[in-house]
């Protein structure tokens, strides 16, 4: 996957967080490497492993020919749905969360970098109409407590960035759907990106959902 220039995109954070603290201030300096590049892990994760599916991102299109949808839940100032938005344009994207604040940051990030391809929701997932081919998210909740939240509102998987030992999380989610529980694949992101920021760090694939 070639990396396009995200200067602007890292000079809009900069600029927005002075005014709304979506990223922590210690934090801002590493607002490439540690929100940027973390959220792109989805996709390359689905370059490495999903390379029928990668393809569909870069083309926009399900295989069925419609056009590719990805929710982004509890995106705060636009994370992964604006850097994923960057590279795949032909997919579109709604961004969503409950904090007004959050959603117009990502709403101007993403209208001065010329995103077409996203609308930004200010809502509770619950509440927001629709279904989605994907559903993205970094690390909001519990995957016990988020799945509930879009189960059966998503045609092919969540990719989910967490970290740690999720394991607990998943014995949760049997206990709640049984034999209706999406499969699951875990990849280590430390497998492409050795920094200790991305030790133990996670895209989480929960595919093929029954309703």
């Amino acid at each position: 996957m070639t990396m396009p220039d995200f200067t602007r995109m890292v000079e809009l954070y900069r600029e927005w967080n002075g005014k709304i603290n979506v990223i922590s201030r210690k934090d801002i300096d590493n607002v490439y490497e540690h929100h940027i590049l973390h959220s792109l892990c989805i996709a390359c994760y689905l370059e490495k492993e999903r390379p029928e599916e990668y393809e569909c991102w870069v083309q926009g299109k399900t295989a069925d020919g419609r056009q590719l949808s990805v929710l982004d839940v509890g995106c705060g100032g636009g994370f992964p749905g604006i850097p994923l938005a960057f590279i795949f344009p032909k997919v579109q994207f709604t961004l969503c969360d409950s904090i007004g604040k959050k959603v117009l940051v990502a709403r101007e990030v993403a209208d001065a970098l010329g995103l077409q391809n996203v609308s930004c929701a200010h809502s509770r997932v619950e509440e927001l109409p629709g279904e989605w081919d994907y559903v993205v998210s970094r690390a909001v909740t519990s995957l016990d407590n988020f799945l509930p939240w879009v189960y059966g509102r998503y045609r092919k998987s969540i990719l989910y960035l967490k970290g740690g030992d999720i394991s607990a999380e998943l014995e949760a989610c049997w206990k709640k759907y049984g034999n209706k529980m999406p499969s699951v694949e875990q990849w280590k992101i430390e497998n492409v990106l050795k920094d200790d920021y991305y030790k133990e760090k996670l895209v989480v694939n929960l595919a093929n959902c029954q309703k």
